[in-house]
């Protein structure tokens, strides 16, 4: 992404039913790019691999986002789709499954656009789902975590 500056560089965060996980990854990511000062730099979004359209955030993904100073808009979930490969410049996946699930559907020749957020923690891990632990802290952690780490790569400041 580096020098990137004709048109924000488009992420979209990807999960299961888009309810959890990728909407709680979008949100942190906006707060994060803001407080960092590159908001500007980025266009980010989220997507599911399965028909859950239209559903609200979880209802303890917004909990767990206020608690941590995070106000989550409003939105419903939306569907990963095939043309979204041409529209968007990186993917990022939850877990393992979803990695698969982002293949199928955008195809083989996005590959190259397509990242596991877990990949990015120092012990890489799937981002568990709360939908089924039920733990909206851990996986805000990991999620935090991850973002921080993708936004310091995606504008050059890795360590």
């Amino acid at each position: 992404m580096r020098g990137r500056k004709d048109k924000p560089f488009r992420v979209m965060f990807v999960c299961f039913g888009n309810v959890c996980r990728s909407p709680m990854a979008e949100f942190i990511f906006r707060e994060y790019a803001e407080r960092s000062g590159v908001a500007d730099l980025f266009e980010v979004a989220s997507a599911a691999t399965t028909c859950e359209e239209g559903r609200p955030v979880h209802p303890g993904t917004a909990e767990v986002l206020r608690s941590h100073g995070i106000g989550p808009q409003k939105r419903t979930s939306v569907l990963l789709r095939p043309q979204d490969a041409e529209r968007w410049d990186l993917f990022v996946g939850m877990d393992d499954y979803n990695i698969r699930a982002m293949l199928r559907i955008l195809g083989e020749d996005a590959a190259a656009k397509i990242c596991k957020l877990g990949d990015l923690l120092p012990a890489p891990r799937d981002i568990a789902d709360p939908w089924y632990t039920g733990d909206f802290e851990a996986t805000y952690r990991d999620v935090s975590e991850g973002v921080s780490a993708l936004i310091a790569k995606l504008i050059g400041e890795e360590k």
